[in-house]
C-alpha cells in the first residue's frame, strides 16, 4: 500500500485526506492519505523520507520550502518557485504546483471578469497571479508589507501596500492569505474593504469550509461569493494524477473527487 499525506501548519482543518481516500477507494487504488502537522517546516524532507511516503501536497506555510528540497521540478513550480505536490520516484523528489491551474479552472464559473485584486503575497499569490495574468486577466495585488511586493513589481503586476493602496473597481477579489482561517480577522483592513468590496462583481476566498469574515462581508453586500473547495477540488484531481502516475483519466478523477468531498456521508 502507497502512502500519502498533507504537510501544513494549520492541518487539521484539512479535507485533502477524505478527498484523496474517497478517490483512492473509488478508483481501486491500494493507498492511503492522512494529515501531518508540521511546525518547522526545515523538517519537511527528513520527515516525508521517514514517513515512507509515495507524495505529498504541501499547504500553508511550507511551500516555498516544498520548493527548495525538490529535486526535479516542472516548468511551471521553477517558475514561481512555490511547490504544493511532491512525488517521490527514483529516489528523487519532484515537484509540481496545481494549486494555480487549479484555481484558474475553479473561477471560470464567473463571467466578464477582467481585473482581479489578489489580498496577500505569500506562496500561493506566487503561483496564481502568473497564471491568471498569463490567461489574460489584469492583476493586482495587495500586501500588508512592502518586502513581499518587489518581485511581482519587477514583473509587471500593479501592487500596492496597505498604505499606497489607489481606491479603484476590481471585478473580482480574491483572499489568498491565511486570514479567517483559525481567527476571525479580515484579510485587509476593514475600512479599505469596504471601499473596495461593494464594486466587485464577486468574493472568492481560498480558505474552504468556514464562512470567514470576508465572505460575510460579500454577502452583506449581496454579491456573489466562492469559498476555495472548488479550488481545493481541481488542484486535487491534478496531484492524484501525479500521484498515481497518470493511470487514470481526468474526468473519472474529477467525479470520484467531487463525490467524496461533497457528498456528506
Amino acid at each position: 500500500m502507497k502512502k500519502f499525506a498533507i504537510f501544513g501548519n494549520p492541518v487539521e482543518h484539512s479535507k485533502s485526506p477524505q478527498m484523496h481516500n474517497g478517490t483512492f477507494k473509488a478508483l481501486g487504488y491500494d493507498a492511503i492519505y492522512y494529515k501531518i502537522h508540521l511546525e518547522d517546516g526545515s523538517k519537511l524532507k527528513e520527515t516525508f523520507l521517514s514517513e515512507g511516503l509515495s507524495g505529498a501536497n504541501i499547504t500553508v506555510p511550507h511551500k516555498e520550502i516544498a520548493f527548495a528540497i525538490c529535486d526535479e521540478l516542472d516548468e511551471f513550480a521553477k517558475s514561481v518557485k512555490s511547490v504544493n505536490t511532491i512525488v517521490y520516484k527514483k529516489d528523487k523528489l519532484y515537484g509540481y504546483n496545481t494549486d494555480a491551474p487549479g484555481f484558474l479552472k475553479s473561477i471560470e464559473k464567473f463571467d466578464n471578469i477582467d481585473t482581479i485584486l489578489i489580498l496577500g503575497a505569500g506562496g500561493t499569490t506566487k503561483s496564481t497571479a502568473y497564471i491568471l495574468k498569463d490567461a489574460g486577466y489584469k492583476v493586482s495585488i495587495l500586501n500588508r508589507s512592502q518586502n513581499r511586493l518587489d518581485n511581482f513589481i519587477k514583473d509587471g503586476f500593479e501592487c500596492f501596500t496597505y498604505n499606497s493602496f489607489k481606491e479603484q473597481k476590481f471585478d473580482l477579489i480574491v483572499n489568498m492569505t491565511s486570514a479567517g482561517l483559525s481567527d476571525q480577522n479580515y484579510p485587509a483592513p476593514k475600512d479599505l474593504l469596504d471601499k473596495i468590496v461593494p464594486n466587485a462583481k464577486a468574493i472568492v476566498d481560498i480558505i474552504y469550509g468556514k464562512d470567514t469574515p470576508f465572505l460575510k462581508l460579500a454577502k452583506e453586500y449581496n454579491l456573489p461569493t466562492q469559498d476555495g473547495s472548488e479550488m481545493l477540488l481541481q488542484q486535487g484531481v491534478l496531484a492524484f494524477d501525479y500521484f498515481t502516475e497518470h493511470q487514470f483519466n481526468l474526468e473519472d478523477i474529477e467525479k470520484a473527487m467531487r463525490e467524496a468531498l461533497f457528498t456528506v456521508a
